[in-house]
């Protein structure tokens, strides 16, 4: 399997197939959300709706729900709980984007462009804390230990990015240590919620595979901002360059570019706005020594470890889809 480029409808199509045997229970996921985050505040109603309106293809619900499916015997709470996972997934957008002053997610405004910085901490905010009122009711306090493990997880995760004064220091070990953190642990705890909702004898191996799939999503993303249009992702190309942030494939060409090319990449980074030549520039010279390449090579590796671990399962439309959904992180477009 490769990092390859296919049309929107390809990945779109994939999705769709991905999806087909959870469709009925996901088609539920929405209803639940709404229940999730309903207030009795307009302005928190508004908010909610323009957050669910930019969501994305529900994906961690999927996962949640193919994995609690991987045994032919998923259990009805796993609906809900798919809601919360798609919930927690809301709440971590709209401090991310908070926290870098984000205007676009998905080719819409964020709540911090659309309404106030203030407003976007606070709605984060409440949207955590409807998450864990939804897990109370659910009373299971194993499946709160994991979202609390996740929670915590992501947390320190972006206080360990914040804390990274020399962006150009972050080398392969903490950005994988940093993916595993902030990207990685959600997908971990949809595929092990969803264990726990049906195949708990498969937990282990769901977990690793959801980490595994994590750390793929993460890579691929990284390597679509250097390599895809703003109207294919819905944000601007080069907006990690933009925000000063370092991924695989910059820290792949670090290694390898002479101190000429670093110059112009320290350039960038000393450069509190970027503008565009300057972003273009820095995208050719991590494609010119090898950036690119080498983060599609750890893409896959990667990726083999997830179909490893696939590989231990039993044989159901679950896990063929499963297995789909590496190809669909590989191949997606917002």
């Amino acid at each position: 399997m490769t990092l390859s480029a296919r049309s929107r409808s390809d990945v779109a199509n994939a999705l769709h197939d991905i999806q087909a045997p959870v469709r009925t229970r996901l088609d539920a996921v929405n209803a639940e959300i709404w229940r999730i985050v309903a207030a009795d505040l307009p302005l928190a109603e508004e908010v909610s709706a323009h957050l669910l309106g930019m969501k994305g293809k529900m994906f961690r619900p999927t996962l949640l729900l193919l994995a609690s499916a991987v045994d032919d015997t998923p259990e009805p709470r796993a609906v809900s709980l798919a809601a919360t996972v798609e919930v927690l997934h809301l709440a971590t957008l709209v401090h991310d984007d908070a926290v870098d002053h984000s205007v676009l997610r998905r080719g819409m405004p964020t709540v911090n462009a659309m309404y106030s910085h203030q407003i976007s901490v606070i709605m984060g905010d409440y949207l955590y804390a409807r998450t864990m009122a939804e897990l109370v009711r659910v009373g299971d306090l194993e499946i709160m230990s994991v979202f609390a493990r996740s929670s915590t997880e992501m947390t320190i995760g972006e206080l360990r990015q914040l804390a990274a004064f020399d962006a150009l220091r972050f080398d392969e070990d903490d950005y994988f240590h940093l993916v595993r953190a902030k990207t990685a642990a959600l997908f971990r705890t949809a595929t092990e919620i969803g264990a726990l909702c049906g195949a708990a004898r498969h937990r282990d191996a769901l977990a690793r595979y959801g980490e595994s799939l994590g750390v793929a999503f993460q890579i691929a993303d990284d390597l679509l901002d250097y390599t895809e249009a703003q109207e294919m992702t819905g944000k601007p190309t080069g907006l990690d360059l933009r925000e000063h942030k370092v991924t695989l494939p910059l820290i792949a060409a670090l290694r390898e570019m002479p101190a000429s090319a670093r110059a112009r990449v320290e350039k960038l980074f000393d450069t509190p706005q970027p503008h565009d030549a300057q972003v273009a520039d820095v995208v050719a010279i991590v494609g010119e020594y090898g950036g690119l390449e080498y983060a599609r090579r750890r893409g896959e590796q990667v990726v083999r470890d997830a179909e490893d671990t696939l590989g231990t399962l039993p044989d159901s439309p679950a896990r063929t889809a499963l297995y789909d959904a590496i190809g669909y992180v590989l191949d997606r477009r917002w």
